[in-house]
């Protein structure tokens, strides 16, 4: 993407001006950053992704991945609250845009930026996205045409926020629980309920309770394609490779301050190196390798999600969830580790939270990495699914 990009330059203005005076309090709060939520909005970021044809701007997967990284650096909530919902988007682009109802939602989302939030989350299903216990069950009261569905969801990420909510389930109650579907609910659909509280060591902003859902909507908001197809064309990679673009800018504003750190370091002893720049050299080499490892993913995505239309699915092979879950299990370890070595550069002063060498914020926040879809539940995925596939 060219460094011009007025996409790109507006995620920079809302990230420095107004997502970053209020990281610490929203931080320090566990609110949601309703400031930054709302100038993305009013930047129009929030339908970056719709084609221009619906009223979008027509961005690029890796033009969201950028912008990732440019809120990451500044506040960590805001960029993963739009990653989230970027991920939502890219799903209905990518799989509903042949159904006239989500076409209309589409135009509707540019006109008004609507949020989305996710509701895959289960209590019962041990963490497993692929699988579901709630259904969609007919309301007999309208003769098929609608449906009802409850769900109780170990987590949902802004949801109190949102406007509408993207839910799976099974598709009816005599289905197995990995014959799930996607549906859109929107704020009139449904009642959410807080079952808990978010008060967390990091990531504190994204306000993630459990909440027990109630909803009804017209059968025409059940996306025809199925959950595994998408979960395995879209959902998993995509939310991968945005989740890279946050961690990348989590770990740049640590080496920033890293950075500084030893500048002044060299500035107060001229004609010498301090001791910490060599460390930093070996902060600065993880950190492209980090961003090396993104990068390269996002490219083969590309690549290969242009020509999942015409050629035999490699995005729904085994070898390539494989390789694309092993990003996110190296990247999510990578930066609290990158994290840590720039806390050690800094010394106290990364330690103590009221220097501007704080490390702290950003070392929580990369704790979360790991956590988000656990890394031993891929592990286990993989293990798997190396039994079966041959070798190299």
């Amino acid at each position: 993407m060219a460094a011009t990009s007025a996409l790109l330059l507006a995620a920079h203005r809302v990230a420095k001006e107004v997502a970053a005076p209020d990281a610490d309090a929203v931080d320090h709060d566990a609110r949601f950053p309703l400031a930054a939520v709302m100038a993305l909005k009013q930047e129009q970021l929030l339908s970056a992704y719709i084609p221009t044809e619906y009223g979008g701007a027509g961005a690029s997967l890796a033009e969201l991945v950028e912008i990732c990284d440019a809120l990451a650096r500044h506040c960590a909530a805001t960029a993963m609250i739009f990653a989230m919902h970027q991920i939502q988007v890219i799903t209905l682009v990518e799989h509903a845009l042949d159904q006239e109802w989500y076409r209309d939602y589409l135009k509707q989302l540019v006109r008004h930026q609507y949020l989305i939030a996710s509701v895959t989350s289960e209590i019962g299903v041990g963490g497993e996205m692929r699988h579901s216990l709630c259904a969609l069950e007919s309301d007999d009261a309208h003769e098929g045409e609608y449906f009802k569905l409850s769900k109780h969801a170990s987590t949902v990420s802004y949801g109190a926020q949102a406007d509408a909510l993207l839910v799976t389930a099974r598709r009816n109650p005599q289905a197995a629980g990995n014959d799930q579907v996607l549906v859109l609910l929107q704020k009139t659909d449904y009642t959410l309920t807080a079952t808990g509280v978010w008060d967390t060591m990091g990531m504190r902003g994204t306000c993630s309770p459990p909440f027990d859902l109630a909803a009804h909507g017209h059968a025409a908001q059940i996306i025809d394609t199925d959950f595994a197809s998408m979960a395995a064309q879209t959902v998993v990679p995509v939310s991968h490779l945005l989740w890279g673009g946050c961690w990348t800018g989590c770990a740049a504003a640590a080496v920033n301050k890293a950075r500084a750190f030893v500048r002044q370091q060299a500035r107060r002893a001229p004609g010498t190196v301090p001791p910490t720049a060599l460390r930093l050299a070996e902060l600065v080499s993880m950190q492209q390798s980090l961003r090396s490892a993104v990068a390269a993913c996002l490219h083969e995505y590309q690549l290969l999600s242009q020509a999942e239309q015409t050629a035999d699915g490699v995005l729904s092979s085994l070898s390539y969830s494989v390789k694309i879950n092993n990003l996110k299990i190296a990247a999510s370890e990578a930066l609290p580790q990158l994290v840590m070595k720039a806390l050690q550069i800094c010394g106290i002063q990364a330690y103590r939270n009221d220097q501007p060498y704080s490390m702290s914020r950003h070392l929580r926040d990369s704790l979360s990495a790991a956590l988000m879809v656990g890394n031993d539940r891929m592990l286990a995925t993989n293990a798997n699914l190396l039994l079966v596939l041959k070798d190299d």
